[in-house]
């Protein structure tokens, strides 16, 4: 298996691949985050970061300019799945995932996002089936686009703010060197759990990494 430390080394040069995949697309997985070479590595790139991470397992590239996103197209787990990274910046995240929804006609619960959570230490992860966005704006956004909260959610922990800390550097900031090896784990259970999710396991997923 690829050395994960070794893969965001990738990720701030750029990595190159190529995916297909034959049939319908069934799923969509979703990281959230924020384009541009500067907030590459930032906390509220964790969703970004963990496509990065399952496309360099996979041997794809999420870099085909559709639905306002950045997409691949390929089967993961067993399934046809488009990736995709929106490029419409965090808070206006929902625009590309219904507008790729609409057109392969995914109805909410096949659509997998990844996203950072500054409620949960760095290195935890929580998976939900649905609920409310906690706070992340992208996340509200999916659910306002959507019209439903009924899509399972892979949630990163980045850690809170120190008190009287501004949230909107905290997330822009990036993962402090000693927070990074229990981040790029959760990252690497962020592939499996999506995979187990994809293959309607998500109990599964929730009882061993929530």
């Amino acid at each position: 298996m690829a050395n994960i430390f070794d893969l965001f080394k990738q990720i701030e040069v750029g990595t190159a691949a190529k995916s297909s995949a034959a049939g319908s697309v069934e799923y969509i997985v979703c990281g959230l985050g924020n384009p541009g070479a500067e907030y590459a590595l930032t906390r509220h790139n964790a969703g970004f970061m963990a496509l990065d991470y399952i496309s360099q397992r996979e041997k794809l590239s999420v870099n085909r300019a559709k639905f306002n996103a950045l997409t691949a197209d390929a089967l993961f787990a067993g399934k046809r799945v488009l990736f995709m990274k929106p490029q419409t910046f965090m808070n206006a995240s929902g625009a590309a995932v219904r507008e790729a929804a609409e057109f392969y006609k995914i109805p909410p619960e096949k659509i997998v996002v990844i996203s950072d959570d500054v409620h949960l230490p760095a290195g935890e992860m929580r998976i939900r089936r649905s609920g409310s966005d906690g706070g992340q704006k992208g996340l509200r956004d999916i659910i306002y686009q959507l019209n439903s909260d009924a899509f399972p959610r892979v949630r990163l922990g980045v850690g809170s703010p120190p008190p009287g800390g501004e949230m909107v550097n905290w997330v822009l900031g990036r993962i402090p060197e000693g927070d990074r090896e229990a981040f790029y784990k959760c990252i690497e259970n962020a592939y499996d759990s999506v995979g187990l999710i994809i293959n309607g396991k998500i109990d599964e997923a929730m009882c061993k990494y929530n």
